[in-house]
């Protein structure tokens, strides 16, 4: 019998679940079946992504605490996951005690490993809103393929990463105004440390569908660059050990909500369960991430390295998902261009949508 630990992505909380999320969550819960139809012990764990800017701005949109808002959302995509019958065994948050504390271990474990360095940033700052902007408020035109319309952190089109500052004709969706540069200090994961360990990673059999790894050759051909880690007040989310009004950037406590989740699991349902015996890092447990390919390189690079340099195991595998389309484009939650999964359950049988995923 195998022991395995499964999760799956993790929702954010600032809207609802639509058709092109749930490919990722019905599949999961296919394959999660499968194993225990097999008669292998398998936990199944997700948590809803509760930090970040756009969390902050939505729940004062709505005139409530951003604690309140991912209450009301997580209810939301319980009830969508159970009108679909995917069964999670524990559903969490990541704006948990225990996420926070597994969050700062990792990082001060990375600190003392000399992983992490500190360094002024010019980033785009709103002059109408008096805040800097994190990647999902500003728009512009991608630096590489020219694709219009894209976010400050990737492209949609090409795939292509980069600064919010090398968006050519960038503006805030905040307020329209074109932003400003402006400086500040943040904290920086030393990404290129991992870049031999990477290499290696990515190409154990097994772990990534060769397409994914031969994908992620683009980044170790142009080097690995040093990941900023840090956000600025005002930022909804947990403040970095030994750095006042620095805060950790959502990417890096949501897959630590992977384990968090697990934890509170444990606590909750299934004290015989070892959390040190699936994360120490000689474990002969399995544990499997599904995704979508969007936040490959953030599980495929970013995760790996970061649980390398604070001495726990990596996942055994990625299961790796493309997009669902409507005319040609990606289903979009921001971009307004998605059926919600409550909209799909006032007129069709989900067993519909589960045979076809």
């Amino acid at each position: 019998m195998r022991n395995i630990l499964v999760t799956n992505a993790l929702p954010y909380a600032n809207g609802p679940i639509h058709m092109g999320h749930l490919l990722g969550y019905i599949q999961a819960d296919i394959w999660v079946r499968a194993m225990r139809a097999m008669g292998h012990d398998v936990t199944y764990v997700c948590a809803d992504d509760a930090h970040g800017t756009a969390i902050m701005l939505r729940a004062e949109a709505n005139g409530i605490s951003p604690e309140e808002q991912i209450a009301n959302v997580q209810k939301e995509h319980i009830r969508d996951f159970d009108g679909f019958s995917v069964y999670f065994d524990h559903y969490d948050s990541t704006h948990s005690a225990e996420n926070k504390a597994r969050s700062e271990e990792i990082y001060i474990k990375n600190r003392e490993a000399g992983n992490i360095a500190v360094r002024p940033v010019t980033q785009l700052f709103d002059p109408e809103k008096g805040m800097f902007l994190s990647d999902r408020f500003i728009k512009g035109t991608c630096p590489k393929c020219k694709a219009e319309d894209q976010y400050g952190d990737a492209c949609e089109v090409c795939g292509t990463t980069y600064n919010a500052t090398e968006l050519l004709a960038p503006r805030s969706t905040l307020s329209g105004a074109t932003p400003i540069e402006k400086s500040s200090d943040h904290y920086f994961f030393k990404l290129p440390n991992f870049a031999e360990y990477l290499q290696k990673w990515t190409r154990d059999e097994g772990r990534l569908p060769v397409s994914i790894a031969n994908k992620l050759d683009e980044w170790f051909e142009n080097g690995l660059n040093d990941w900023d880690i840090s956000r600025d007040a005002p930022y909804f989310g947990f403040e970095i050990p030994d750095a006042p009004n620095k805060y950790f950037y959502v990417w890096v406590d949501a897959p630590i909500g992977y384990m968090s989740s697990f934890e509170n699991y444990i606590k909750a349902k299934r004290p015989e369960l070892s959390f040190d015996d699936f994360w120490k890092k000689d474990s002969d447990k399995e544990v499997y991430h599904f995704i979508g390919k969007d936040i490959v390189y953030f599980h495929a690079l970013f995760w790996p390295a970061m649980l390398e340099g604070s001495n726990y195991r990596t996942p055994t595998g990625l299961f790796v998902n493309g997009f669902l389309t409507v005319n040609g484009q990606k289903m979009s939650k921001s971009r307004g261009t998605f059926i919600k999964a409550e909209t799909y359950l006032e007129h069709l049988n989900p067993e519909y949508l589960r045979y076809y995923f």
